[in-house]
């Protein structure tokens, strides 16, 4: 698949049951995050700089679609509903990603840093997407810097304080996670050369800001 030039990688696949909820005819699933080059990439398309709501859902759609038609695919997405897709429960099928922690998905080797950008749906069973038996990280990390590290303590008691953490960050006192990105996701171990260069942690957090408080 010609995902790296456009911006994306494979995070895991796995063959689809009737429990998976995927759509009909789909036998084979691919689950789509960025690549390493992800964010210069989107930051160089015209979603980017056109003003309009939405510039990397509506990058996704575009770049994932004409993946899908080359590739013979179904494009599947997590955002456009309702109804919406199951991202989650295909990402528990994919063998490498499981829920932290904090709540947020965990992947075996880019840890808290990664983001469903879509997905695409195969009719053939294909052997490059068969599911992996990885290991749960948050199995073996005893300290689990993740729950003490938000200056907030939005992860107190295993439940994630959305009011909390978005009153901290839309304050001057909160301009280090705003920019540099959430610290209970830096803290993790796993996966740290994963982490977002500045433009791009500022821009997620930023998107996160608007769409809690709009």
């Amino acid at each position: 698949m010609r995902l790296e030039a456009q911006g994306l990688a494979v995070l895991g696949g796995f063959h689809t049951r009737p429990d998976h909820g995927a759509p009909k005819g789909v036998a084979s699933i691919a689950m789509l995050g960025m690549a390493r080059e992800g964010w210069n990439v989107f930051a160089a398309s015209p979603e980017a700089s056109d003003g309009q709501p939405d510039p990397m859902d509506r990058w996704s759609s575009r770049v994932i679609t004409a993946l899908a038609e080359e590739e013979g695919a179904v494009p599947l997405f997590p955002f456009g509903g309702p109804p919406y897709q199951p991202f989650l429960r295909w990402a528990a099928a994919t063998g490498c990603i499981w829920p932290s922690p904090l709540g947020m998905s965990i992947h075996a080797e880019r840890g808290l840093w990664m983001a469903f950008r879509g997905a695409l749906g195969f009719a053939e069973v294909r052997d490059d997407l068969k599911a992996v038996e990885a290991t749960r990280p948050c199995e073996t990390c005893a300290d689990k810097p993740c729950l003490d590290a938000c200056p907030v303590d939005a992860f107190t008691g295993g439940v994630y304080n959305v009011p909390t953490c978005v009153a901290h960050i839309a304050t001057q006192a909160g301009d280090d996670c705003l920019s540099g990105g959430c610290k209970a996701r830096h803290a993790c171990p796993v996966g740290r050369d994963w982490s977002p260069v500045p433009a791009q942690a500022t821009f997620h957090m930023g998107a996160y800001l608007r769409a809690r408080t709009s």
